[in-house]
């Protein structure tokens, strides 16, 4: 094989070797660029040889290209540089999230059946106490003026239901 066709198709090679080599090892764009220039002159390269190749290999990279840059950034969203990246999280703190989240969940259907005051009048918000902790709640039944003694009836999600004891 010629010299020419030879070096042409190795640096398209090149070229797209560090466009690869771009996703996965953050350069601030220098090897984007420097795969760009390599292309570009390993295009040059086969026109100079022929203009046959010099067509197949401006093909090749204009389309061999963008379906690297798209099947690269396709695996990078899960690599932990990808995922630092981007800012989701790992499983480990998704993990760990679920378990705060039904923890949270625990203490607080735990409240249900504790009985307390009414600091503000409930229509139907407003603020009630339970063992010395203040309390947003939610009025059932409607109006509950302050000072009446209330139960916590129901807990959904974060909304706290009472009624007034009677």
């Amino acid at each position: 094989m010629e010299p020419k066709l030879l070096w042409g198709l190795g640096l398209i090679g090149a070229a797209l070797l560090l466009l690869l080599l771009e996703i996965f090892i953050p350069s601030m764009g220098v090897l984007f660029v420097t795969a760009i220039v390599v292309a570009l002159a390993g295009v040059v390269t086969l026109f100079t040889y022929d203009p046959m190749w010099g067509l197949s290999g401006l093909l090749a990279v204009l389309v061999l290209g963008p379906m690297i840059g798209y099947f690269g950034l396709s695996i990078w969203k899960n690599t932990p540089i990808g995922r630092r990246m981007i800012g989701s999280k790992t499983e480990a703190e998704v993990e760990e999230e679920k378990r705060a989240e039904v923890r949270e969940r625990d203490q607080m259907l735990a409240l249900v059946g504790m009985e307390g005051d009414a600091l503000t009048d409930l229509r139907p918000v407003g603020v009630a106490r339970f063992e010395g902790k203040r309390l947003d709640v939610t009025s059932e039944l409607g109006l509950i003026a302050r000072g009446s003694r209330v139960r916590i009836c129901a807990v959904e999600g974060s909304i706290i239901k009472v009624r007034e004891v009677t």
